[in-house]
Order: C-alpha cells, then structure tokens, then sequence
C-alpha cells in the first residue's frame, strides 16, 4: 500500500467507524432483536417470523401504520404546498443582497428546542387555546342559551376539531418540517437559468405558462429532495404524536415506545420499528423512480 493510500484510509478511518459505531451497529441490532423471542425476563435468541407476521396481522398496528402513513403524506403534502411559494419568492423577487437575510429568518424556528415549539402549538389549539380565543372574539360558534325554552342568549361553544386531534398533528408537524422543505425548493429554484423564462416569455408564453412549462420542471428535483426529507421523519414521529395529539392518536412510534419500555418486549418493539423501516424505504423508493423517470422524460 502507498503512503497516498494509507494517508486517505487514515483520514476516512475516524468517520467511518463512527458511522459504524453509531448507525450500522444500532441497526443491526434493532434487525437481530426483531427475529427474536420475547422470554419471561429476557429476550431469547431464538431466530422466529413470529414478531412480524403477529405485527401484520394485528388490526390495532394496522392501524397505527395507515395513520402514520396517512399522517406523513398529508403532512409532507401541506409542507411543500406551503413552501414551494416562500422558495419561489425568495428566489425569483427578492433582491440578491437580501436573499440571505430572508434564508436566517426561516432557520428562527430552530433557535427553540422542538419540545418547545410542540408545546407552544398544544397552547395555540387547545381547548382553551389562542385559537379558540380568538373564535371567541370574531363572534364564530356560538350556542344559544335556552332559559324554560326560551333563548336569553348566546354562549361560545370552543372548537374542539383541532385538540387533541389528528389535524393538529398535521399542522404542527407542518409548521416543524417547514424549513426542511424551502431550503432545498429554494436550491433547486437558484440553479435554474434565468435565461430560460426570458426565452420562453420571448416565444410567447405568459408567466403562468413560462411557469409550468419551464420553472415547476426543473425545480422537481429540489421538490422531491423536500418531500423526502420531510416524510422520512414525520413518520416516525414521536413527540408531537404524544403532546399535541393525546392518548387517542397514536403513531406507530409511540407503539414502538410502549412496546419497549412499557411491555418490556424488544422483539415487538424491533419488528414494529423495522416494518416501517421498510414502509419508509418503499414510498421513498417510489419518489426517487418518479424522480428519475421524470427527469428522462424531461430530457
């Protein structure tokens, strides 16, 4: 082996088996454990299908995986909707000595801890939150007051769709994933040619079509990176699950949780962490085909 060679394995050594050390080894043995047998106590390396087909078959955790399914994309499709339009400004209309002030603005969020933000968004929707309060004053909502059948006046009755609910979950996951999803929109917007949209106004197309015929193609890759790096971790979302969505909305995390330190049953727990493992891997799969096939086709 040449010095250069041993100087670049050298180099690569430490990130490697910190890779290793803190990503290939937890995995392995969250895959170990999964094909493993939950004893009286302990867990019994005795190599069984039983965790998974007892996961597939059981309703609840169906369950638990259609709502986190079902969460993520809702909330993976709100995010981009939402950020494609900040990114698109930013790029497009904001002057260029500027476009770095309006990017630290977007990280402010990330000066709080999450725990934080999740708890601010429990206060904002509860049910007796900044939401309902607000209701309150614009006059939304009110019940009648029957005194012997008769109305002697109006009462506000709050909101309760957004506590405690589903919908919450989205709309703080929402608000949590934002960022992730204008910066690399934005990105891809940067790369894109001015000189294409002025051809194609040249031609002419007006805005909306120079839009969708020449900047929404090409900013399809920033688009897919945002959607996967926000679905990725919305699914296995845990905290905002358990504070703003209560008992009653669980995710397949907070199974995963009960399942190891509640029940005290890792092989459980492992299998419900591995099957949406590979539910996560095969819906990303599909954006990164889509992603390519659309990138051949544009070509």
């Amino acid at each position: 082996m040449s010095d250069e060679a041993r100087r670049g394995l050298f180099l690569v050594s430490p990130p490697f088996l910190y890779a290793i050390l803190l990503l290939a080894v937890p995995v392995v043995t969250i895959i170990l454990y999964s094909f493993w047998t939950d004893g009286y106590l302990e867990v019994v390396p005795d190599l069984t299908l039983e965790n998974y087909t007892e996961s597939l078959t059981d309703p609840l955790i169906r369950q638990l995986l259609v709502r986190s399914v079902g969460v993520a994309m809702a909330v993976t499709a709100a995010t981009v909707l939402l950020a494609f339009p900040i990114a698109y400004y930013i790029s497009f209309h904001v002057r260029p000595e500027r476009k770095s002030l309006w990017l630290f603005l977007i990280t402010i969020p990330f000066w709080t801890s999450y725990l934080i933000r999740v708890a601010l968004w429990k206060v904002i929707l509860g049910y007796n939150g900044v939401a309902n309060s607000v209701l309150d004053l614009l006059g939304f909502s009110q019940e009648p007051v029957l005194f012997f059948g008769a109305v002697v006046g109006q009462v506000f009755e709050p909101v309760t769709w957004f506590n405690l609910s589903i919908p919450a979950i989205v709309i703080t996951l929402s608000h949590a994933y934002a960022p992730f999803a204008i910066l690399p929109i934005f990105v891809a917007l940067e790369k894109i040619d001015r000189s294409l949209g002025e051809a194609s106004r040249d031609l002419g197309d007006g805005p909306l079509m120079t839009f969708w015929r020449v900047t929404l193609p090409l900013a399809v890759p920033g688009v897919v990176a945002a959607v996967l790096i926000v679905f990725i971790p919305t699914i296995g979302d845990y905290v905002t699950p358990a504070v703003v969505g209560g008992d009653k909305n669980p995710m397949i995390a907070n199974f995963v949780y009960i399942s190891f330190l509640k029940l005290d049953n890792y092989p459980q727990g492992a299998a419900l962490a591995m099957l949406s493992m590979l539910a996560v891997t095969l819906i990303a799969l599909v954006f990164l085909w889509l992603n390519r096939r659309w990138l051949r086709v544009g070509r």
